[in-house]
């Protein structure tokens, strides 16, 4: 019998914020690694997830949504994203229930129109679409745009179709080296995962414009036995931010220390100690230093 021969290869999931690209990487690696939140512009860095088959290994980078960029940060952030599709083999570009084709898209698309890989478009949420808007959405698509390999609905939240993505990517790839070993998930380091779990929670506890002034820096992570101990900052804008975080006699932070800590302990399967602080950095999202200091250049 032919030995079958082994493909491997880098996947981009590309879109605008909100439409599920990081619980899409979550759902195709099979764990969690990139947050989740209904806030926009969650996602600020490239997150690379690893997804391997019995003669295949996927990478799938889960990047910032695509959106009018007005701060440096948010800048930075389009500026990952588009640049994620000239270094990938494979592109996942993502809309949602939500999927008429706006200016951005557009944009977008006309680029991907001009390069040779491969792109899907990848419908998510269909599990709040009927049948006839399926239809719709996908004929409108086909209308506008010729060059997509191939358009899959999906539901990231339900699992649905996502077996015929995998198929579909699987069926893509070139032949190729194994990148990374079976037991590795992502290339992103301990404290990495750490920050983002953190900033999940106090995206998740915190309202207005909070989510979008925080940064979080691990400045010590190590083993003492089976305990994992964290020594964490969260960093804000203003003082008036400070204050919201660490909320009456301390509640919200004590709050958002337990649930980032419960998650922690979740993905790493360790006892953890966390140890939370709150700074000022002053309009840290406008500044190049601290950009380059909290990882978003």
């Amino acid at each position: 019998m032919e030995e079958k021969v082994y493909k491997s290869g880098f996947i981009s999931i590309i879109g605008r914020p909100n439409v599920g690209k990081s619980e899409l990487l979550n759902k195709l690696v099979g764990r969690k690694l990139s947050i989740i939140s209904e806030k926009p512009q969650t996602t600020r860095n490239k997150i690379i997830g690893i997804r391997n088959l019995t003669n295949s290994q996927m990478i799938f980078l889960d990047t910032p949504g695509i959106h009018m960029a007005r701060s440096k940060l948010n800048r930075s952030m389009t500026k990952i994203a588009l640049a994620s599709y000239q270094e990938v083999d494979i592109i996942l570009f993502v809309i949602d229930d939500k999927a008429e084709a706006g200016d951005i898209d557009r944009d977008v698309l006309k680029r991907l129109e001009k390069i040779d890989t491969p792109v899907f478009l990848v419908l998510n949420k269909i599990d709040l679409l009927g049948k006839k808007d399926i239809s719709s959405i996908i004929s409108l698509y086909k209308e506008i745009f010729s060059f997509f390999r191939d358009i899959i609905p999906v539901s990231a939240l339900t699992g649905e179709n996502l077996e015929r993505l995998l198929k579909k990517i699987d069926e893509n790839l070139a032949p190729g080296p194994q990148y990374f070993p079976d037991d590795m998930l992502t290339d992103r380091p301990e404290s990495f995962i750490v920050a983002e779990l953190i900033r999940e929670k106090v995206i998740s506890s915190t309202k207005q414009e909070i989510p979008y002034a925080v940064a979080i820096i691990v400045e010590s992570l190590e083993m003492k036995g089976e305990m994992m101990v964290i020594e964490s900052v969260i960093f804000v804008e203003k003082e008036s931010q400070k204050g919201i975080i660490i909320g009456k006699g301390g509640k919200m932070l004590k709050k958002i220390g337990k649930d980032a800590r419960e998650e922690i302990e979740r993905f790493f399967g360790n006892r953890v100690y966390l140890n939370l602080w709150v700074k000022v950095r002053k309009d840290w999202r406008k500044d190049d230093k601290s950009l380059k200091e909290f990882g978003y250049h």
